[in-house]
């Protein structure tokens, strides 16, 4: 399936508008989004918000995360960009949508979030001895 010129797998969400630019070399950036294709952006906001509201996804439980330390529209615009990504690989690869599902992020790094957790109850008071259930 040809996919049309310009479509890079480094640069799909960049060039189209949805990706901040973040810190480099040190120095702040912009963390506006570009213009980009109005349509393309619009479209894809609205369905971030209808998937960040989809019980039990990992599309909420990513808008969930990241709500917290940058505020609600700079996550659906994250959400945006995660959805262009998995529609791109989707076309590109020709293959279905598999959900990472709620936990991803908890599965993902469950040593450091332990770690975290843990240095948390020792700053609120509380002795912690970390002992995993048998399976």
């Amino acid at each position: 399936m040809a996919l049309g010129r310009g479509l890079q797998p480094h640069c799909h969400g960049s060039d189209r508008g949805l990706l901040e630019a973040g810190v480099r070399a040190g120095k702040r950036r912009s963390t506006r989004m570009r213009k980009g294709a109005p349509w393309l952006k619009t479209t894809l906001i609205q369905c971030a918000w209808a998937g960040a509201r989809q019980k039990g996804s990992y599309l909420q439980a990513q808008f969930h995360r990241l709500r917290s330390r940058r505020g609600a529209k700079k996550a659906i615009g994250a959400v945006a960009a995660s959805i262009l990504t998995a529609a791109y690989h989707m076309l590109t690869d020709g293959t279905l949508y598999h959900d990472l599902g709620p936990d991803h992020f908890d599965r993902r790094a469950k040593a450091s979030q332990t770690r975290r957790l843990v240095i948390r109850l020792q700053h609120l008071g509380y002795a912690v001895q970390i002992t995993p259930l048998a399976a």
